[in-house]
């Protein structure tokens, strides 16, 4: 691994970084590949400053990564782990002036490829999204790294990428404003419907390819949905319920230990419960997460025993203005999202055979 090959050959007019480098890594991640990275710029003249995750992408932990960059002289920010690292990493270097490279080892999210970093506060609750003016530099994914990954954070992207194509159709019917600055185009949706097609298609054969040990044409088709299809995807299209309701249920402790995907996927049911979709499509959406082994339930969330009122301030965050579920193309209220969320774990239960 030489990332800083393509700098060297630069015969443009940007400027050539690489001589100082902050990793951003979690601790465990570290103990893992930290010599395998070491060892990659052995024969490179860029030095490498090694920091630790602590855990949230906060305005805290961006602050102080940025002192860290700054007090280090570094020009370049290399975030490698999962999803909250790349948006730490890519509002660090976005503040600090450099350029960012992901290196994802897991596809649990589609944060690699966008401009975009979703801010925490550092208890975990959803604080604000931070649009970025630009995609990272690089983004380099060994696929056969990321197939060792545990199998549930590969699920878990499943879940974040299900929601591309119905958010990305609710804002398309809403004439929404995307996440790139413009309204939904026909190239974006054809990159969502894309995602929808190949998660439907090859994630149940991932899935099992993955619990086998194996890295198959599934698998690799499974990484390149979590992570590009869903990234351009949803940057291009929008985000709607399914993101906002995921937010909201950021407010619950009860959910903290949940991955952002799986809380993602049981947001889509409530979006498409919220859209009064077909029977059959919230039937066939439903079974698969069954299937691939994402929640449709609030018990599968950890959440099964909160109280109605803890459930309305869910509801409440998740319609909080400057949130997503404006672009649905319709009103929606705290009271209706605390009904579609209501009905979604009833469906769930329904379809899990428990009533």
């Amino acid at each position: 691994m030489n990332p800083m090959r393509s700098q060297k050959e630069n015969t443009g007019t940007a400027p050539v970084t690489g001589k100082k480098a902050l990793v951003l890594i979690s601790q465990g991640g570290y103990k893992r590949i930290g010599k395998m990275i070491e060892d990659s710029f052995a024969e490179n003249n860029c030095e490498l400053v090694f920091d630790y995750f602590n855990g949230e992408c906060s305005t805290n932990e961006i602050n102080r990564l940025l002192k860290v960059v700054k007090d280090n002289g570094c020009d370049l920010t290399i975030g490698i782990g999962g999803g909250k690292i790349f948006d730490t990493a890519k509002a660090v270097a976005h503040y600090a002036g450099t350029q960012v490279f992901i290196c994802p080892t897991i596809a649990s999210t589609d944060a690699p490829c966008s401009a975009l970093s979703v801010i925490y506060t550092d208890e975990g609750v959803f604080e604000k999204y931070l649009f970025l003016p630009a995609n990272p530099n690089l983004v380099m994914m060994d696929t056969e790294i990321i197939a060792k990954s545990p199998v549930r954070l590969t699920v878990a992207g499943m879940g974040d990428a299900l929601a591309t194509y119905f958010e990305a159709r609710a804002c398309q019917r809403s004439e929404a404003t995307s996440c790139a600055g413009g309204n939904t185009t026909g190239a974006a949706m054809a990159l969502a419907e894309l995602c929808f097609d190949t998660l439907m298609e090859e994630g149940v054969k991932a899935k099992i390819a993955l619990e086998a040990g194996v890295c198959t044409p599934a698998v690799e088709k499974i990484i390149e949905a979590n992570t590009l299809l869903s990234g351009i995807g949803f940057e291009s299209a929008g985000l709607a319920g399914a993101h906002a309701i995921h937010n909201g249920l950021t407010v619950l402790e009860e959910c903290h230990h949940m991955y952002h995907g799986e809380k993602v996927a049981f947001g889509t049911l409530a979006q498409l419960v919220l859209e009064n979709v077909l029977h059959e499509e919230l039937e066939e959406i439903i079974m698969w997460c069954i299937e691939v082994g994402l929640p449709v339930t609030l018990e599968e969330l950890g959440a099964g025993n909160v109280t109605d009122e803890q459930l309305m301030e869910v509801a409440k965050a998740a319609s909080a203005e400057g949130d997503t579920l404006q672009n649905m193309p319709f009103t929606v209220t705290p009271e209706s999202v605390f009904a579609a969320i209501k009905a979604a774990d009833a469906y769930g239960r329904y379809y899990l055979g428990e009533e």
